[in-house]
């Protein structure tokens, strides 16, 4: 890797897209500037070496365009209902929901909460009834629901966080009482596979 000169040294590395504490991913992207213009092909495997457990790099390879072309991200979400006790709400309520022309939910920032509409920043969402993945001892088959979205990884960006506002937003009965996403796939503004 490349580094900076000076008393100091840091490596030129950037990470795209952090995600915040307990949303998962399956697909992370870190830029890293090389000394020389060499094979990359090599760096997954000798990296992957010295990771900590539940870590691994997948794949290295010279990128075909800039960070700043990511657009859209891909999650996956279970969403938990009364601790997985009873049944979820009906996936038409929540299609309703994100159907709808507007979808207001706060955003934090450094000067206090704004509204902001993320409706036309969410595309592609698809419910189904049940999770794959119980994460509750003793929940019931059909407490939960799987939830896939596309969402605007582009200022003003949407948030795992926002998603779950918007769940919460009107009577609350959409709102789940637990829920897990998972970053799967990033996408340029044309929906290709971003490298």
């Amino acid at each position: 890797m490349k580094y900076s000169e000076g008393f100091n040294p840091h490596p030129y590395l950037s990470v795209a897209l952090p995600l915040p504490v307990g949303c998962g991913s399956l697909c992370e992207l870190m830029d890293v500037e090389l000394d020389s213009a060499g094979e990359v092909g090599y760096m997954a495997g000798a990296i992957n070496d010295s990771l900590p457990s539940g870590l691994e790099i997948m794949e290295a390879y010279a990128p075909e365009t800039k960070l700043s072309a990511m657009s859209w991200a891909q999650l996956n979400g279970l969403l938990f209902y009364d601790g997985g006790r009873h049944p979820a709400p009906s996936t038409e309520m929540l299609e309703r929901l994100f159907g709808g022309d507007s979808i207001v939910v706060a955003k934090k920032t450094k000067r206090g909460d704004v509204d902001i509409d993320i409706a036309t920043l969410i595309r592609d969402v698809e419910f189904k009834p049940g999770v794959s993945q119980p994460v509750i001892a003793g929940m019931a088959a059909n407490a939960g629901i799987t939830m896939k979205v596309r969402i605007s990884v582009k200022e003003p960006a949407v948030t795992q966080a926002m998603l779950q506002s918007a769940l919460g937003a009107g009577t609350g009965e959409l709102a789940p009482d637990f829920a897990v996403f998972t970053r799967v796939e990033v996408f340029d503004g044309d929906m290709n596979v971003f490298r």
